[in-house]
Protein backbone atom coordinates (compact mmCIF):
# COMPACT_ATOMS: atom_id res chain seq x y z
CA UNK A 1 0.00 0.00 0.00
CA UNK A 2 1.80 3.68 -0.87
CA UNK A 3 1.91 6.17 1.74
CA UNK A 4 -0.89 8.50 0.67
CA UNK A 5 -3.04 5.10 0.82
CA UNK A 6 -2.24 4.59 4.35
CA UNK A 7 -2.44 8.09 5.09
CA UNK A 8 -6.39 8.31 3.87
CA UNK A 9 -7.10 4.84 5.83
CA UNK A 10 -5.68 6.61 9.01
CA UNK A 11 -7.46 10.16 8.51
CA UNK A 12 -10.48 7.68 7.59
CA UNK A 13 -10.14 6.11 11.44
CA UNK A 14 -9.58 9.26 13.02
CA UNK A 15 -12.70 10.46 11.47
CA UNK A 16 -15.23 7.57 13.08
CA UNK A 17 -12.87 8.29 16.13
CA UNK A 18 -13.76 11.97 16.57
CA UNK A 19 -17.53 11.33 15.42
CA UNK A 20 -17.54 9.15 18.18
CA UNK A 21 -16.25 11.82 20.52
CA UNK A 22 -18.40 15.00 19.31
CA UNK A 23 -21.45 12.09 20.18
CA UNK A 24 -20.21 12.04 24.16
CA UNK A 25 -19.65 15.48 24.29
CA UNK A 26 -23.11 16.05 23.20
CA UNK A 27 -24.42 13.58 25.83
CA UNK A 28 -22.38 15.64 28.14
CA UNK A 29 -24.21 19.23 26.93
CA UNK A 30 -27.62 17.71 27.76
CA UNK A 31 -26.59 16.15 30.73
CA UNK A 32 -25.63 19.84 32.18
CA UNK A 33 -28.31 21.81 30.22
CA UNK A 34 -31.66 19.68 29.76
CA UNK A 35 -31.41 16.09 31.55
CA UNK A 36 -33.21 15.77 34.51
CA UNK A 37 -31.17 14.52 37.51
CA UNK A 38 -32.85 10.92 37.78
CA UNK A 39 -30.64 10.52 34.21
CA UNK A 40 -27.40 10.68 35.79
CA UNK A 41 -26.72 6.83 35.93
CA UNK A 42 -28.01 5.61 32.92
CA UNK A 43 -26.47 8.71 31.27
CA UNK A 44 -22.84 6.97 33.33
CA UNK A 45 -23.43 4.13 31.70
CA UNK A 46 -24.04 5.47 27.91
CA UNK A 47 -20.79 7.71 28.18
CA UNK A 48 -18.56 4.45 29.50
CA UNK A 49 -20.23 2.30 26.80
CA UNK A 50 -19.45 5.47 24.39
CA UNK A 51 -15.80 6.08 25.54
CA UNK A 52 -15.08 2.48 26.00
CA UNK A 53 -15.81 2.11 22.50
CA UNK A 54 -13.81 5.14 20.97
CA UNK A 55 -10.55 4.19 23.48
CA UNK A 56 -10.16 0.74 22.05
CA UNK A 57 -10.65 2.00 18.36
CA UNK A 58 -8.26 4.44 18.85
CA UNK A 59 -5.50 2.27 21.01
CA UNK A 60 -5.65 -0.18 18.48
CA UNK A 61 -3.10 -2.02 16.97
CA UNK A 62 -4.39 -0.94 13.13
CA UNK A 63 -3.64 2.91 14.14
CA UNK A 64 -0.58 1.91 15.82
CA UNK A 65 0.97 0.14 12.64
CA UNK A 66 -0.12 3.17 10.57
CA UNK A 67 1.90 5.93 12.90
CA UNK A 68 4.85 3.55 12.55
CA UNK A 69 4.62 2.71 8.51
CA UNK A 70 3.75 6.50 7.68
CA UNK A 71 7.02 7.71 9.83
CA UNK A 72 9.36 7.65 7.10
CA UNK A 73 6.77 9.42 4.73
CA UNK A 74 5.74 11.68 7.36
CA UNK A 75 9.84 12.87 7.78
CA UNK A 76 9.93 14.13 4.24
CA UNK A 77 7.14 16.91 4.32
CA UNK A 78 7.78 20.01 5.59
CA UNK A 79 7.07 19.73 9.52
CA UNK A 80 4.32 22.59 9.26
CA UNK A 81 2.06 20.80 6.86
CA UNK A 82 -1.43 19.43 7.55
CA UNK A 83 -0.51 15.52 7.10
CA UNK A 84 2.93 15.74 9.05
CA UNK A 85 0.91 17.89 11.70
CA UNK A 86 -1.49 15.36 11.76
CA UNK A 87 0.86 12.49 12.38
CA UNK A 88 2.93 13.80 14.97
CA UNK A 89 -0.27 15.13 17.15
CA UNK A 90 -2.18 11.59 16.44
CA UNK A 91 1.39 10.04 17.77
CA UNK A 92 1.45 12.10 21.11
CA UNK A 93 -1.88 10.90 21.64
CA UNK A 94 -2.03 7.77 20.81
CA UNK A 95 1.20 7.33 23.24
CA UNK A 96 -0.50 8.89 25.96
CA UNK A 97 -3.62 6.39 25.99
CA UNK A 98 -2.13 3.18 25.02
CA UNK A 99 -0.54 3.50 28.41
CA UNK A 100 -4.45 3.79 30.07
CA UNK A 101 -6.02 0.55 30.88
CA UNK A 102 -10.00 0.18 29.26
CA UNK A 103 -11.28 -0.16 32.31
CA UNK A 104 -9.87 2.77 33.47
CA UNK A 105 -11.56 4.76 31.11
CA UNK A 106 -15.16 2.93 31.42
CA UNK A 107 -14.77 3.25 35.25
CA UNK A 108 -13.88 7.44 35.38
CA UNK A 109 -16.87 7.66 32.72
CA UNK A 110 -19.18 6.42 35.39
CA UNK A 111 -17.71 7.70 38.26
CA UNK A 112 -17.41 11.20 36.96
CA UNK A 113 -21.13 11.39 35.25
CA UNK A 114 -22.46 10.50 38.81
CA UNK A 115 -20.04 13.34 40.22
CA UNK A 116 -21.65 16.14 38.78
CA UNK A 117 -25.31 15.63 40.04
CA UNK A 118 -23.55 14.96 43.53
CA UNK A 119 -21.72 18.11 42.99
CA UNK A 120 -24.64 19.93 41.70
CA UNK A 121 -26.88 18.82 44.92
CA UNK A 122 -24.19 19.58 47.32
CA UNK A 123 -23.44 22.77 46.04
CA UNK A 124 -27.26 23.79 46.45
CA UNK A 125 -27.32 22.53 49.59
CA UNK A 126 -23.89 23.41 51.06
CA UNK A 127 -23.30 19.94 51.76
CA UNK A 128 -19.51 18.71 51.22
CA UNK A 129 -19.70 15.97 52.65
CA UNK A 130 -22.53 14.58 50.21
CA UNK A 131 -20.34 14.76 47.40
CA UNK A 132 -17.09 14.28 49.34
CA UNK A 133 -16.70 10.18 48.47
CA UNK A 134 -17.42 11.23 44.78
CA UNK A 135 -14.33 13.24 45.02
CA UNK A 136 -12.37 10.42 47.02
CA UNK A 137 -12.99 8.49 43.64
CA UNK A 138 -12.30 10.86 41.24
CA UNK A 139 -8.85 11.56 43.44
CA UNK A 140 -7.89 7.87 43.53
CA UNK A 141 -8.67 7.59 39.77
CA UNK A 142 -6.15 10.47 38.95
CA UNK A 143 -3.77 8.86 41.55
CA UNK A 144 -4.44 5.57 39.27
CA UNK A 145 -3.81 7.77 36.03
CA UNK A 146 -0.94 9.13 36.78
CA UNK A 147 0.59 6.15 37.83
CA UNK A 148 0.20 4.66 34.01
CA UNK A 149 3.24 6.95 32.92
CA UNK A 150 5.76 6.80 36.03
CA UNK A 151 8.48 7.64 36.49
CA UNK A 152 7.61 10.86 35.94
CA UNK A 153 9.54 14.16 37.20
CA UNK A 154 5.93 15.06 39.26
CA UNK A 155 3.08 12.98 39.96
CA UNK A 156 0.73 16.09 38.30
CA UNK A 157 2.53 16.44 35.20
CA UNK A 158 0.91 13.65 33.61
CA UNK A 159 -2.39 15.04 34.53
CA UNK A 160 -1.15 18.37 33.13
CA UNK A 161 0.12 16.81 30.10
CA UNK A 162 -3.75 16.38 29.19
CA UNK A 163 -4.58 19.78 28.89
CA UNK A 164 -1.02 21.86 28.49
CA UNK A 165 0.75 19.55 26.48
CA UNK A 166 4.68 19.77 27.04
CA UNK A 167 4.54 21.60 29.77
CA UNK A 168 5.64 20.49 33.68
CA UNK A 169 4.57 21.27 36.86
CA UNK A 170 7.91 22.73 37.71
CA UNK A 171 7.42 25.18 34.40
CA UNK A 172 3.93 26.19 35.77
CA UNK A 173 5.83 26.81 39.30
CA UNK A 174 8.46 28.84 38.23
CA UNK A 175 5.91 31.60 36.55
CA UNK A 176 3.61 31.30 39.45
CA UNK A 177 6.36 32.11 41.45
CA UNK A 178 7.19 35.31 39.15
CA UNK A 179 3.84 36.50 39.26
CA UNK A 180 2.50 35.72 43.08
CA UNK A 181 5.01 38.36 44.82
CA UNK A 182 3.80 41.41 42.01
CA UNK A 183 0.30 40.50 41.94
CA UNK A 184 0.36 40.73 45.79
CA UNK A 185 2.58 44.15 45.98
CA UNK A 186 -0.09 45.59 43.37
CA UNK A 187 -3.25 44.56 45.45
CA UNK A 188 -1.57 46.30 48.22
CA UNK A 189 -0.91 49.86 46.42
CA UNK A 190 -4.81 49.39 44.87
CA UNK A 191 -5.33 48.69 48.61
CA UNK A 192 -4.31 52.16 49.93
CA UNK A 193 -6.39 54.10 47.62
CA UNK A 194 -9.81 55.09 47.78
CA UNK A 195 -12.41 52.14 46.48
CA UNK A 196 -14.40 52.27 43.88
CA UNK A 197 -18.56 52.43 43.80
CA UNK A 198 -19.82 49.04 41.76
CA UNK A 199 -23.31 48.67 44.09
CA UNK A 200 -25.42 49.44 40.52
CA UNK A 201 -23.93 46.19 39.48
CA UNK A 202 -26.49 44.48 42.23
CA UNK A 203 -29.45 46.09 41.38
CA UNK A 204 -32.28 44.13 39.97
CA UNK A 205 -31.75 43.54 36.42
CA UNK A 206 -34.19 41.79 33.83
CA UNK A 207 -33.18 38.13 33.01
CA UNK A 208 -34.15 38.59 29.18
CA UNK A 209 -32.93 41.67 28.95
CA UNK A 210 -29.29 40.79 30.11
CA UNK A 211 -29.89 37.59 27.81
CA UNK A 212 -30.38 39.98 24.86
CA UNK A 213 -27.55 42.19 25.56
CA UNK A 214 -25.17 39.14 25.64
CA UNK A 215 -26.63 37.70 22.06
CA UNK A 216 -26.26 41.74 21.04
CA UNK A 217 -22.81 42.33 21.80
CA UNK A 218 -21.20 38.97 20.85
CA UNK A 219 -23.34 38.86 17.14
CA UNK A 220 -21.43 42.55 16.50
CA UNK A 221 -18.01 40.64 17.69
CA UNK A 222 -18.35 38.52 15.17
CA UNK A 223 -19.91 35.60 16.45
CA UNK A 224 -21.70 33.09 13.70
CA UNK A 225 -25.06 31.57 15.25
CA UNK A 226 -25.47 29.48 12.30
CA UNK A 227 -23.06 27.01 13.71
CA UNK A 228 -23.61 27.74 17.73
CA UNK A 229 -26.66 27.93 20.22
CA UNK A 230 -26.71 29.92 23.95
CA UNK A 231 -28.54 27.45 26.54
CA UNK A 232 -28.44 27.69 30.51
CA UNK A 233 -26.63 25.79 32.95
CA UNK A 234 -24.89 25.71 36.45
CA UNK A 235 -21.82 26.98 35.57
CA UNK A 236 -21.16 28.16 32.20
CA UNK A 237 -19.02 25.99 29.56
CA UNK A 238 -18.08 25.38 25.97
CA UNK A 239 -18.69 22.14 23.69
CA UNK A 240 -18.18 21.50 20.26
CA UNK A 241 -19.69 18.42 18.23
CA UNK A 242 -17.61 19.82 15.07
CA UNK A 243 -16.49 22.57 12.60
CA UNK A 244 -20.46 23.09 12.24
CA UNK A 245 -21.71 23.12 15.62
CA UNK A 246 -19.97 24.98 18.75
CA UNK A 247 -22.18 25.94 21.24
CA UNK A 248 -21.85 28.34 24.72
CA UNK A 249 -23.64 28.42 27.90
CA UNK A 250 -24.10 31.27 30.15
CA UNK A 251 -25.83 31.63 34.00
CA UNK A 252 -28.13 34.54 34.67
CA UNK A 253 -28.72 36.29 38.03
CA UNK A 254 -31.41 38.87 38.51
CA UNK A 255 -29.63 40.67 41.41
CA UNK A 256 -25.93 40.36 39.68
CA UNK A 257 -25.01 41.65 35.99
CA UNK A 258 -21.16 40.95 35.94
CA UNK A 259 -21.96 37.33 35.56
CA UNK A 260 -24.53 36.93 32.18
CA UNK A 261 -22.39 39.72 30.61
CA UNK A 262 -18.70 38.45 30.79
CA UNK A 263 -19.65 34.89 31.15
CA UNK A 264 -21.43 35.34 27.31
CA UNK A 265 -18.17 36.78 26.81
CA UNK A 266 -15.52 34.81 27.98
CA UNK A 267 -17.74 31.96 26.74
CA UNK A 268 -18.02 33.54 23.06
CA UNK A 269 -14.20 33.71 23.03
CA UNK A 270 -13.88 29.64 23.49
CA UNK A 271 -16.21 29.32 20.82
CA UNK A 272 -14.98 31.71 18.32
CA UNK A 273 -11.75 30.19 18.71
CA UNK A 274 -13.00 26.48 17.91
CA UNK A 275 -15.48 28.27 14.90
CA UNK A 276 -11.83 29.54 13.37
CA UNK A 277 -10.23 26.17 13.23
CA UNK A 278 -9.20 25.51 9.73
CA UNK A 279 -12.25 23.20 8.50
CA UNK A 280 -10.00 21.08 6.51
CA UNK A 281 -8.94 19.61 10.38
CA UNK A 282 -12.92 19.17 11.21
CA UNK A 283 -13.18 15.05 11.81
CA UNK A 284 -9.26 15.41 13.24
CA UNK A 285 -7.21 15.18 16.46
CA UNK A 286 -6.25 19.16 14.70
CA UNK A 287 -9.57 20.53 15.74
CA UNK A 288 -9.99 22.55 17.92
CA UNK A 289 -7.34 24.28 20.62
CA UNK A 290 -3.64 23.59 20.97
CA UNK A 291 -4.22 23.51 24.56
CA UNK A 292 -6.60 24.42 27.63
CA UNK A 293 -4.52 27.83 28.22
CA UNK A 294 -4.29 28.89 24.84
CA UNK A 295 -8.12 28.66 24.28
CA UNK A 296 -8.62 30.26 28.35
CA UNK A 297 -6.30 32.94 26.50
CA UNK A 298 -9.07 33.24 23.52
CA UNK A 299 -11.93 33.46 25.73
CA UNK A 300 -9.92 35.81 28.46
CA UNK A 301 -9.27 37.95 26.26
CA UNK A 302 -12.74 38.70 25.00
CA UNK A 303 -14.21 39.11 28.67
CA UNK A 304 -11.57 41.45 29.87
CA UNK A 305 -8.66 42.88 27.79
CA UNK A 306 -11.83 43.75 25.40
CA UNK A 307 -15.41 43.25 27.52
CA UNK A 308 -13.51 45.42 30.48
CA UNK A 309 -11.89 47.88 28.04
CA UNK A 310 -13.13 51.72 27.99
CA UNK A 311 -13.20 51.58 24.41
CA UNK A 312 -15.39 48.64 24.44
CA UNK A 313 -18.09 50.23 26.76
CA UNK A 314 -17.81 54.10 24.68
CA UNK A 315 -19.45 51.87 22.17
CA UNK A 316 -21.61 49.67 23.96
CA UNK A 317 -22.57 51.71 26.81
CA UNK A 318 -25.81 53.45 25.63
CA UNK A 319 -27.48 49.97 24.30
CA UNK A 320 -27.36 48.95 27.95
CA UNK A 321 -28.31 52.36 29.57
CA UNK A 322 -31.22 52.16 26.87
CA UNK A 323 -32.28 48.15 28.26
CA UNK A 324 -31.60 49.10 32.07
CA UNK A 325 -32.66 53.30 31.90
CA UNK A 326 -33.52 52.66 36.04
CA UNK A 327 -30.21 51.12 37.01
CA UNK A 328 -27.66 52.91 34.42
CA UNK A 329 -29.65 55.89 33.37
CA UNK A 330 -27.98 58.29 36.08
CA UNK A 331 -24.50 56.13 36.07
CA UNK A 332 -21.36 57.80 33.85
CA UNK A 333 -19.62 55.91 31.64
CA UNK A 334 -16.42 56.58 33.32
CA UNK A 335 -18.02 55.10 36.90
CA UNK A 336 -19.62 52.35 34.99
CA UNK A 337 -15.82 51.84 33.17
CA UNK A 338 -14.53 51.75 37.15
CA UNK A 339 -16.98 50.09 38.80
CA UNK A 340 -16.97 47.00 36.66
CA UNK A 341 -13.14 46.70 37.34
CA UNK A 342 -13.45 47.33 40.59
CA UNK A 343 -10.50 45.42 42.50
CA UNK A 344 -12.08 43.81 45.82
CA UNK A 345 -11.63 40.28 47.00
CA UNK A 346 -14.17 38.33 46.38
CA UNK A 347 -15.20 34.29 46.80
CA UNK A 348 -16.39 33.63 43.74
CA UNK A 349 -13.33 32.87 41.21
CA UNK A 350 -15.68 33.22 37.91
CA UNK A 351 -16.55 36.72 39.34
CA UNK A 352 -13.29 37.97 40.40
CA UNK A 353 -11.74 40.85 39.06
CA UNK A 354 -8.29 40.68 37.25
CA UNK A 355 -5.97 42.05 39.63
CA UNK A 356 -7.00 38.92 42.00
CA UNK A 357 -7.96 36.48 39.72
CA UNK A 358 -4.29 34.69 39.46
CA UNK A 359 -4.64 34.36 43.42
CA UNK A 360 -8.10 31.86 43.19
CA UNK A 361 -6.13 29.88 40.47
CA UNK A 362 -2.90 29.16 42.68
CA UNK A 363 -4.87 28.34 45.49
CA UNK A 364 -6.83 25.71 42.82
CA UNK A 365 -3.38 24.18 41.94
CA UNK A 366 -1.50 24.38 45.10
CA UNK A 367 -4.61 22.20 46.65
CA UNK A 368 -4.58 20.19 43.49
CA UNK A 369 -1.03 19.29 43.93
CA UNK A 370 -1.45 18.40 47.85
CA UNK A 371 -4.29 16.06 47.23
CA UNK A 372 -2.16 13.97 44.56
CA UNK A 373 0.97 14.25 46.43
CA UNK A 374 -0.84 13.00 49.48
CA UNK A 375 -0.26 15.61 51.42
CA UNK A 376 -3.98 16.55 51.75
CA UNK A 377 -6.90 14.35 52.22
CA UNK A 378 -10.45 15.20 50.44
CA UNK A 379 -12.03 15.29 54.12
CA UNK A 380 -9.73 17.79 55.00
CA UNK A 381 -10.29 19.74 51.52
CA UNK A 382 -12.83 22.57 52.90
CA UNK A 383 -10.60 23.19 56.04
CA UNK A 384 -7.34 23.72 54.07
CA UNK A 385 -9.47 25.66 50.87
CA UNK A 386 -10.76 28.03 53.65
CA UNK A 387 -7.03 28.71 55.39
CA UNK A 388 -5.46 29.16 52.53
CA UNK A 389 -8.03 31.91 50.80
CA UNK A 390 -7.93 33.38 54.00
CA UNK A 391 -4.01 33.50 53.52
CA UNK A 392 -4.36 34.58 49.87
CA UNK A 393 -7.01 36.75 49.61
CA UNK A 394 -7.24 38.14 53.37
CA UNK A 395 -10.92 36.33 53.62
CA UNK A 396 -12.70 33.37 54.23
CA UNK A 397 -16.12 31.94 52.50
CA UNK A 398 -19.03 32.22 54.48
CA UNK A 399 -19.61 28.56 53.37
CA UNK A 400 -18.76 25.50 51.43
CA UNK A 401 -20.88 26.74 48.35
CA UNK A 402 -19.35 29.74 47.67
CA UNK A 403 -15.76 27.75 48.63
CA UNK A 404 -14.51 24.72 47.70
CA UNK A 405 -17.90 23.34 45.90
CA UNK A 406 -17.96 26.25 43.86
CA UNK A 407 -16.31 25.00 40.56
CA UNK A 408 -18.29 22.15 38.54
CA UNK A 409 -14.12 20.84 37.39
CA UNK A 410 -13.47 18.60 39.98
CA UNK A 411 -16.69 16.64 39.80
CA UNK A 412 -15.67 16.43 36.16
CA UNK A 413 -12.41 14.72 36.95
CA UNK A 414 -10.19 17.80 35.30
CA UNK A 415 -7.58 17.90 37.91
CA UNK A 416 -4.53 19.24 36.30
CA UNK A 417 -6.87 22.01 34.78
CA UNK A 418 -6.79 25.05 36.50
CA UNK A 419 -3.39 26.34 35.84
CA UNK A 420 -4.92 26.99 32.06
CA UNK A 421 -6.80 29.72 33.48
CA UNK A 422 -3.85 31.69 34.79
CA UNK A 423 -1.62 30.49 31.91
CA UNK A 424 -4.50 32.15 29.72
CA UNK A 425 -4.52 35.58 31.34
CA UNK A 426 -0.80 35.80 30.41
CA UNK A 427 -0.94 34.42 27.43
CA UNK A 428 -3.84 36.61 26.14
CA UNK A 429 -1.95 39.84 27.48
CA UNK A 430 1.26 38.50 25.72
CA UNK A 431 -1.07 38.32 22.54
CA UNK A 432 -2.72 41.86 22.95
CA UNK A 433 0.47 43.48 23.13
CA UNK A 434 1.38 41.56 19.99
CA UNK A 435 -1.98 42.71 18.49
CA UNK A 436 -1.78 46.28 18.96
CA UNK A 437 1.74 46.91 17.72
CA UNK A 438 0.11 45.24 14.17
CA UNK A 439 -3.15 46.98 14.46
CA UNK A 440 -2.35 50.45 15.87
CA UNK A 441 -5.50 52.02 15.72
CA UNK A 442 -7.08 48.74 17.54
CA UNK A 443 -9.00 50.85 20.48
CA UNK A 444 -10.77 53.38 17.86
CA UNK A 445 -11.70 50.20 15.78
CA UNK A 446 -13.19 49.11 19.06
CA UNK A 447 -14.21 51.91 20.40
CA UNK A 448 -16.56 52.23 16.69
CA UNK A 449 -17.87 48.60 17.19
CA UNK A 450 -15.34 47.23 14.66
CA UNK A 451 -13.68 44.00 15.52
CA UNK A 452 -13.33 43.14 12.09
CA UNK A 453 -9.37 43.52 12.11
CA UNK A 454 -9.10 42.14 15.34
CA UNK A 455 -10.80 39.17 14.80
CA UNK A 456 -9.07 38.75 10.77
CA UNK A 457 -5.61 38.67 13.31
CA UNK A 458 -6.92 36.11 15.62
CA UNK A 459 -7.80 33.85 12.99
CA UNK A 460 -4.99 34.01 11.36
CA UNK A 461 -2.04 33.96 14.34
CA UNK A 462 -4.04 31.63 16.03
CA UNK A 463 -7.52 30.28 15.22
CA UNK A 464 -6.70 28.48 11.79
CA UNK A 465 -3.66 26.35 13.13
CA UNK A 466 -5.97 24.36 15.93
CA UNK A 467 -4.30 21.75 17.18
CA UNK A 468 -0.42 21.81 15.10
CA UNK A 469 1.53 23.02 17.60
CA UNK A 470 2.36 23.10 21.31
CA UNK A 471 1.43 25.66 23.03
CA UNK A 472 5.14 27.58 23.76
CA UNK A 473 5.56 26.71 20.28
CA UNK A 474 2.32 28.46 19.02
CA UNK A 475 3.26 31.54 21.52
CA UNK A 476 6.73 32.06 20.20
CA UNK A 477 5.79 31.39 16.64
CA UNK A 478 3.14 34.61 17.09
CA UNK A 479 5.01 36.68 19.60
CA UNK A 480 8.71 35.46 19.56
CA UNK A 481 8.92 34.49 23.30
CA UNK A 482 7.68 31.46 25.11
CA UNK A 483 4.99 32.30 27.59
CA UNK A 484 6.10 35.21 29.77
CA UNK A 485 4.51 36.97 33.19
CA UNK A 486 5.41 40.60 32.46
CA UNK A 487 3.40 41.79 29.36
CA UNK A 488 0.49 40.58 31.65
CA UNK A 489 1.72 42.64 34.93
CA UNK A 490 2.45 45.50 32.41
CA UNK A 491 -1.23 45.51 31.38
CA UNK A 492 -2.34 44.94 35.43
CA UNK A 493 -0.25 48.23 36.30
CA UNK A 494 -1.47 49.92 33.60
CA UNK A 495 -4.65 49.63 34.14
CA UNK A 496 -5.46 49.97 37.62
CA UNK A 497 -2.51 52.98 37.89
CA UNK A 498 -5.65 54.81 36.33
CA UNK A 499 -8.62 53.97 37.75
CA UNK A 500 -7.15 54.16 41.43
CA UNK A 501 -5.21 57.07 40.27
CA UNK A 502 -1.29 56.00 42.13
Amino acid sequence: MEPEQKLQQLKNLLAEIADLNQITALLGWDQQTYMPPAGAENRGYQLATLQQITHTKFVSDEIGKLLDDLQPYINQLDPDSFDACLVRVTRREYEREIKVPIEWVAEFAMVTTVAYDAWAKARAENDFPHFQSHLEKILDLAHRYAGYFAPYEHVYDPLLEIFEPGMKTTDIKAIFNTLRPQQVELLKQIASRPQVDNSFMTLQYDEDKQWQFGVEAITKMGYEWERSRQDKTLHPFTTSFGWGDVRITTRVYPNYLASALFGTLHEAGHAMYAMGSDKSFDRTPLFGGASSGIHESQSRMWENLVGRSLPFWQHFYPRLQELFPTQLGNVPLQAFYRGINKVQPSYIRVEADEATYNLHIMLRMELEIALMENHLQVKDLPEAWNARFQEYLGIAPPDDSKGVLQDVHWSGGLIGYFPSYALGNLIGAQLWERINADIPDLSEQIRQGDFTDWLSWLRQKIHSHGNKFEPQQLIQRVTGSKIDPAPYMRYLEGKYRAIYNF
